[in-house]
């Protein structure tokens, strides 16, 4: 939970104990990024108005689909939808995907990072799931939602 770092004093003694939290001990304090998101959209929309938070999010998702295209590359929608899974991971939503018994693909979402920008905007999920759609080139439809009470969020993939 902390770590030391010795420092060489000037002139006698002992060297300085310098101590710091490790990642796992701040992650024992409170952590206000999500009140904070929450609160800086819920200005954007009081201050600007619906069509400011409809161009960020707009903004995200054009740059967010463009590097998903580039990471995005497989020739098969199985493939292609494993890719996904494992950029969404490395970005926080702890992603996994398996095909179904009737021949579909299942991606799930066991933790979202930005659940607190899309519990004050659903404009969010909207452009996560028209993003999915547009880099797959198949039909995604979320079956699961965390903001609806799911444990998580499932997208059930088909080819078009």
């Amino acid at each position: 939970m902390v770590e030391a770092v010795s420092e060489a004093t000037v002139g006698r003694g002992r060297p300085r104990q310098l101590w710091s939290l490790t990642p796992a001990g701040n992650q024992t304090f409170p952590d206000g990024h999500a009140e904070l998101t929450a609160t800086i959209l819920t200005t954007l929309v009081a201050q600007l108005g619906t069509p400011a938070l409809d161009a960020v999010i707009s903004a995200r998702e054009a740059d967010t689909l463009k590097r998903y295209r580039e990471q995005v590359d497989a020739p098969d929608i199985q493939s292609r939808v494993r890719q996904l899974a494992a950029i969404r991971t490395s970005e926080g939503y702890m992603a996994d995907s398996w095909q179904e018994a009737d021949g579909s693909l299942l991606l799930v979402e066991n933790h979202c990072p930005i659940c607190a920008a899309a519990g004050v905007c659903a404009g969010f999920c909207r452009s996560e799931l028209d993003t999915f759609r547009a880099v797959l080139g198949a039909k995604v439809e979320r079956e699961e939602h965390i903001l609806l009470g799911a444990r998580r969020c499932a997208y059930r993939i088909t080819p078009l």
